[in-house]
């Protein structure tokens, strides 16, 4: 092997040199390598020790064109930056990617991740072999532009409506709901309104289905609102200014968006009501803006790195071929009481 010149970065060894090195063909060597085709145990073994030697790394580039594959997976969704992140960037999207990235690296694919908000052009510009929708609403822009691509894609949220066509990982809509309304009235809501995203995300329609069973189990007077995601905390305030003026005995807020139940904290004191012995107010997501509001939101660990994780797992399962059986279901949702609805003693959290 030629010697690199002064001043130049030494030159990586390339197969053609294990294959001189070794006294075997490239196509030996790759397939030495790769474990591929019928090699003499012997000779593999020393192809792999004069490629360690030599400082060999294979071409990943090379080989994923050889291939076919780009080696790597999207996580993207329709849901508008506002909600799904906010100013910060950090929120539920971004910890569903961390969680999915280290996923995805374990098994040697990258994640690329798509904004928030993605219409499906996006998608035209990346190399995938598939890809991780975060809970779609019904015919969602994004699940369609992958069918139409003929890339296989899961969702991490159940598909509404679920045809089936699409392997999912179950977020646990309804218990969620349901163990906001229960904590509710535990802690003595008489009163109680609902105020959900607009449109037909499986978290929404989940919770208003809950909130019709609860309004009936508990004798509540039923008072709903929604909000548009794209307008974020300023929407969820307008939503429940309105719905405070229009129900003026309202006594707490199940505002499933988190966004939204900022700008409902903000809403309520605006009326002159106090948090939490006038209103209370819960959110779903136990992300950065229930922590950081004042006060801190009541909210639910949704185990979104588990779920994630187990949305990697079904995606590569697609993308080998295997079948994707029954949708898979996060652990049980978890209530993790603070501030913002406890009119008791303050509670860690409740199962």
């Amino acid at each position: 092997m030629a010697s690199p010149r002064p001043g130049s970065a030494p030159r990586q060894p390339t197969i053609a040199d294990v294959a001189r090195a070794a006294s075997v063909s490239r196509t030996t060597v790759s397939h030495a390598l790769n474990g591929l085709g019928k090699v003499d145990p012997r000779t593999r073994e020393r192809v792999k020790r004069v490629a360690e030697e030599l400082g060999y790394r294979p071409n990943l580039r090379a080989q994923r064109l050889r291939r076919g594959e780009a080696k790597a997976i999207a996580l993207l969704s329709s849901m508008p930056l506002a909600v799904a992140g906010g100013p910060s960037r950090l929120g539920f999207y971004m910890e569903v990617a961390a969680a999915a990235a280290e996923h995805a690296l374990a098994h040697g694919f990258a994640l690329v991740l798509l904004p928030p908000g993605e219409t499906g052009a996006g998608l035209r510009t990346v190399d995938v072999d598939g890809a991780i929708v975060v809970e779609p609403g019904e015919d969602d822009p994004l699940v369609a532009e992958l069918t139409g691509r003929g890339l296989p894609c899961v969702a991490l949220g159940r598909p509404v409506p679920d045809t089936g066509r699409v392997p999912y990982v179950d977020l646990n809509g309804e218990a969620v709901a349901e163990l906001l309304l229960e904590h509710l009235f535990r802690q003595g809501a008489q009163r109680p309104a609902l105020v959900t995203a607009a449109g037909t995300r499986s978290p929404a329609v989940d919770a208003r289905a809950a909130y019709e069973r609860a309004a009936e189990r508990y004798g509540w007077p039923p008072v709903t609102a929604v909000a548009e995601e794209a307008g974020g905390e300023s929407a969820g305030y307008e939503a429940c200014a309105a719905l405070l003026r229009e129900h003026p005995d309202t006594d707490a807020l199940c505002v499933l968006v988190d966004a939204f139940a900022v700008g409902a904290v903000r809403a309520v004191r605006d009326s002159g009501r106090g948090l939490p012995d006038d209103v209370m107010v819960v959110t779903r997501y136990d992300g950065l803006r229930a922590r950081t509001c004042t006060p801190p939101l009541t909210a639910v660990d949704l185990h979104l790195e588990q779920a994630a994780a187990d949305a990697v797992e079904l995606l590569l399962q697609r993308l080998h071929g295997e079948p994707s059986g029954a949708p898979r279901r996060a652990p049980g949702p978890r209530l993790v009481t603070r501030a913002s609805s406890s009119r008791g003693p303050a509670v860690a959290d409740e199962r």
